[in-house]
């Protein structure tokens, strides 16, 4: 973090105004405020995407980093420092942020990547957003939540209760949890919904899954549950719970499986967003863009100490497997 935090105070000051045609009158760069938890994946895939575009940061192009750290999901504070840095675009990863920066009713432009612009209000339409944001979809949950379903039951067809970790105030989880509702009785599984609305009621959840004496754990895709990951990794352990993620950091902390999009790759292709907003386009003609591949991580050391076998058909697709 260090490199980032000189950045910020190298270019904290940044005198940028609006439109973009002034502010390149006044500055040499655009500056773009980036802003979501601490995590590398997002950071380094837009970093890749804008240097494929011959941006390179801190020469042609500065980023004002503000991550919050694990147990903060606030991020109002943050886009205000950003839009009073008068940023160029602020990039908002997750929901928290993009919701931060959507109540917020600023000029400034917004590019996102977030799981249901649509159905969080964020964007009347994938095809023609609106407003002054836009950027990637996760695809809504529900296109790939039931696969979770099914993962879990493939690699240990023993269970037939499985707890479900969901944030009610995100749209795309509830649409989650009605998939695998849905989906549960025909593979004959059983779903006990547990909320989680932020961090500070993690033990109140995990609690509740040992209550409900749940067999596996599958948490959605929600930016809280990634704050929270390390106790809920160390609790499927304990319980020795096949635990299923939308995303491959969970898997490598000792999760069993993720399926979901790869969000290195989706910040890699929001840099496009970047390039065409700063090059004049406005965000509500920029059609949101949901991803048309999806990655399979499996952790077989960890499936080993839960003494499952996955099937070799399994691990034949898998994108990735950790031993």
């Amino acid at each position: 973090m260090r490199r980032r935090e000189f950045i910020i105070t190298l270019f904290g000051g940044a005198a940028v105004g609006w439109p973009l045609a002034a502010r390149a009158q006044r500055q040499r760069m655009p500056v773009i405020g980036w802003t979501g938890f601490q995590y590398n994946s997002p950071v380094d895939g837009l970093l890749k995407g804008l240097h494929e575009l011959d941006y390179v940061e801190g020469k042609n192009i500065a980023v004002l980093y503000r991550l919050l750290k694990t147990g903060d999901v606030e991020f109002t504070a943050a886009i205000n420092e950003l839009a009073q840095r008068n940023v160029d675009i602020i990039a908002t990863a997750g929901f928290p942020a993009t919701l931060a920066a959507h109540r917020a009713a600023l000029a400034i432009p917004v590019v996102y990547v977030v799981a249901d612009p649509v159905g969080a209000g964020f964007a009347a339409s994938l095809a023609h957003p609106g407003g002054n944001m836009t950027g990637l979809s996760l695809a809504v949950e529900e296109q790939f939540a039931g696969k979770w379903l099914e993962l879990l039951k493939e690699t240990s067809p023993q269970v037939a209760r499985v707890g479900f970790i969901w944030n009610p105030a995100n749209h795309s989880s509830a649409s989650s949890l009605a998939a695998m509702q849905a989906l549960a009785p025909k593979l004959g599984l059983s779903i006990h919904s547990v909320e989680l609305r932020d961090t500070r009621g993690v033990d109140n959840a995990l609690a509740a899954v040992a209550h409900e004496q749940a067999e596996g754990l599958i948490i959605d895709s929600d930016a809280v549950m990634g704050q929270v990951q390390a106790p809920i990794v160390a609790f499927a352990r304990a319980h020795r719970l096949p635990l299923i993620s939308a995303f491959r950091r969970v898997v490598e902390a000792g999760g069993l499986m993720s399926y979901g999009p790869n969000l290195h790759e989706l910040w890699r292709q929001a840099a496009r967003y970047i390039d065409k907003i700063l090059k004049g386009a406005k965000p509500a003609d920029l059609p949101v863009e949901q991803p048309t591949a999806f990655e399979l991580v499996i952790n077989l050391k960890t499936a080993k100490a839960l003494g499952l076998t996955v099937p070799a058909t399994l691990l034949s697709t898998a994108d990735e497997v950790i031993e």
